[in-house]
């Protein structure tokens, strides 16, 4: 079915923009490796290609002004100002990554794209140096430019994948020579003799008059020193110079454009349509066309629709399991129950691969967030006058796409936070006998059911006599009470709302923002942050967080009748007790478990969520069970009725018309209808910690 033209661009633009994010990532990391590297061949050629491509497909999607400012930067790219730019060159590629951004997101909202001058004077600067505008010439004594245009660089690639070798030649006319024309003709025939002409430099006679330098691009399968002595033309060529061209690869996404181009000719639906005649062809880029066809880009607002109909099916399934329960509890010699039963059974199988097989498509390396840090540990780095290093591990760390996009923001404050508070200046780290290069780590593992991902630095440590003053001054926490909190406690105030120990705020930290953005969004996410620290060694902070927000392992348990669910990551033990056991503590309910003190919690004693009080024919209960709830270092026990036992929900999102209270973070629907209220372990925490000394919850 073809598609009406608008409908064909819409699908087009979104290919556009997320491929292009994956250039401007790319330009992003071959920036930093130009940095380090500036006089590398195939750097450049990388900053080339991924230029090259973005210049195309933005110019067939009609975004002219990226695409003209991409073609300005190529002619910064080309081998001869690359070769003395040196670490000017790399300082271009970052702004102009920054500049592509800018501009891609303007298109993406419809507005007009942002100016560019910044980086128009910097590309102005290097194309006018005077090592750009006249090339030192090598031992062969021509300043040859050897300009091709992209075609020919094409052509080039596809000779020396044909086993050619391909030479630059240039050769510089006789001044003494009386007809220059006589004398251009022969060296077309002399080059056309010795291979395969790709480029020539002059390409007519307009110019002949004025002649003094031949350049010419050569596919030969002949030696170096034949087609020098075949060029040496006795009155005519007066010197020569021979090298090898450099090639480059063609990348799989320089083949975008023509993709694009072709889908806006043609009517089709999809990039698989593209390359259904592809196989049988004979260029070298067949390959990355197949590549490109293998992956199916999907709308993740598809794959959760299907992952809702997967849990709406879960629950249908839980259905039927009763359904059979009570069949067989009436009709226990019925022939057909065994039929049923293993109807059931196979379905239930399906059921659970199909579930798995949908998360599996959920998840990607965590590796996507990660490419981002090296640049901005270099920016931070820079303003900061600081010398810091990023070692990452743990990439193909799977996990959820939801959770790795929502986690986008707090790393980058957490890093941020590691590269300015944590990382001494170089003299600091000198005197302390350390290195005066800092490292920041970044690690990704999977623990259990939940990922953990680590930022450490080899830094100063987290001074706990500087938090302690700079809480009791901005009022975060009573001075009186202040000396009860234990180091953890104290270290979990920098997530405080407005808490900074900056002296001064600049454009990198020192408003007091930041960090509790980090523990909202954890929060929101099911998850514990978790700070150690070693004073003069450095910080660690782990974030730890399910797998997947879809569905989660949790234990059932009823108070007053009504039915509630808690993340069974969050259990660290059940146990039951009577009422002798329960002491009152500056007017809290507490237990002593062992050599700890927990904060007993009743659901019906929290604002905004009241159970059902069942009467007890008059009698107070003796024994209650008690679930012993952990996230980080806090513990607290929930007393509950009665436990029902471990099931998987399906998380379903509750509108907040339904219900406000931050202390339920989802519902789930079991197989009879009931519905189940999934509490929120670090609400409830924080509502403790509000309501009660913080020393009080063990």
């Amino acid at each position: 079915m073809s598609l009406f033209p608008e409908d064909r661009n819409a699908e087009l633009r979104a290919l556009f923009f997320e491929t292009a994010n994956e250039l401007l990532q790319s330009l992003n990391e071959a920036g930093l490796d130009l940095e380090a590297n500036p006089t590398d061949e195939e750097v450049i050629r990388r900053v080339r290609r991924a230029v090259h491509t973005l210049k195309g497909d933005s110019a067939a999607c009609g975004f002219h002004k990226l695409s003209e400012l991409a073609h300005e930067l190529e002619d910064v790219l080309s081998p001869e100002i690359g070769h003395s730019a040196g670490s000017r060159l790399a300082d271009v590629v970052l702004v102009a990554a920054d500049n592509f951004g800018a501009m891609l997101s303007a298109y993406q909202r419809d507005a007009e794209p942002p100016s560019a001058d910044s980086l128009r004077a910097m590309m102005r600067t290097l194309i006018h140096a005077p090592a750009a505008s006249a090339p030192t010439a090598p031992a062969g004594g021509i300043a040859a430019q050897f300009r091709w245009t992209e075609y020919e660089h094409l052509m080039i690639s596809e000779a020396v994948h044909r086993g050619e070798t391909v030479y630059n030649v240039a050769l510089r006319v006789d001044p003494a020579s009386s007809m220059h024309a006589a004398a251009l003709q022969l060296i077309r025939n002399v080059l056309h003799a010795c291979g395969t002409v790709i480029a020539l430099r002059p390409e007519d006679n307009s110019s002949a008059e004025t002649l003094e330098i031949v350049e010419a691009a050569l596919a030969s399968h002949q030696s170096e020193e034949h087609i020098a002595q075949r060029c040496r033309i006795p009155s005519i060529v007066s010197d020569l110079r021979i090298e090898r061209a450099a090639t480059a690869e063609t990348p799989e996404h320089e083949l975008l454009g023509e993709l694009l181009e072709a889908q806006a000719a043609t009517a089709a639906s999809s990039v698989t349509g593209v390359g259904a005649n592809t196989e049988a062809a004979k260029a070298p880029v067949s390959a990355a066309v197949t590549v490109v066809e293998s992956t199916l880009r999907v709308d993740a607002a598809r794959i959760d629709a299907v992952m809702n109909l997967v849990g709406e099916l879960i629950i249908g399934k839980s259905m039927l399991h009763r359904t059979l329960t009570e069949f067989d509890q009436r009709h226990a010699r019925d022939p057909v129950r065994a039929k049923l039963s293993d109807a059931l059974a196979f379905q239930s199988r399906v059921l659970d691969e199909l579930h798995k097989c949908v998360l599996k498509i959920r998840m990607v390396p965590v590796e996507q967030l990660f490419r981002r840090f090296p640049r901005l540990v270099r920016d931070v780095a820079k303003q900061c006058g600081k010398d810091v290093a990023l070692e990452l591990s743990g990439q193909n760390t799977d996990l959820d796409k939801g959770i790795l996009d929502a986690l986008a923001e707090p790393l980058m404050h957490l890093v941020r936070n590691a590269v300015d508070h944590g990382v001494e200046d170089a003299e600091e780290r000198i005197a302390a006998n350390k290195p005066a290069r800092g490292t920041v780590y970044l690690n990704a593992y999977h623990q259990g059911t939940q990922v953990v991902i680590e930022v450490r630095d080899d830094g100063r440590g987290i001074d706990l006599a500087q938090i302690r003053r700079h809480a009791a001054e901005k009022g975060i926490v009573k001075a009186a009470e202040i000396q009860r909190l234990t180091d953890s406690e104290i270290m979990n105030l920098i997530f405080e709302p407005g808490f900074s120990t900056a002296a001064e705020v600049t454009e990198v930290s020192g408003r007091g923002v930041g960090m509790d953005v980090v523990r909202t969004v954890i929060d929101n996410l099911k998850g514990t942050v978790h700070v150690s620290s070693v004073k003069g060694r450095g910080t660690t902070i782990q974030l730890r967080m399910p797998l997947t927000l879809a569905s989660i392992q949790t234990l059932l348990f009823r108070v007053g009748g009504r039915l509630f669910a808690v993340p069974l990551s969050s259990v660290v033990e059940i146990t039951r007790i009577t009422d002798s056991e329960i002491h009152r503590v500056d007017q809290r309910e507490v237990l002593r478990l062992r050599e700890q003190i927990l904060t007993l919690v009743r659901l019906n004693s929290l604002s905004q969520i009241h159970a059902v009080v069942v009467p007890q024919d008059g009698k107070k209960k003796k024994r209650n069970f008690v679930i012993v709830i952990g996230a980080a270092e806090k513990r607290f026990g929930l007393v509950v009725d009665s436990l029902v036992g471990e099931e998987e929900l399906v998380i379903k999102a509750l509108p907040a018309e339904i219900i406000s209270s931050d202390l339920v973070s989802g519902a789930s629907i079991l197989g009879d209808g009931t519905v189940v209220l999934i509490l929120n372990v670090p609400a409830v925490l924080s509502r403790l910690s509000r309501a009660t000394p913080l020393g009080a919850i063990a």
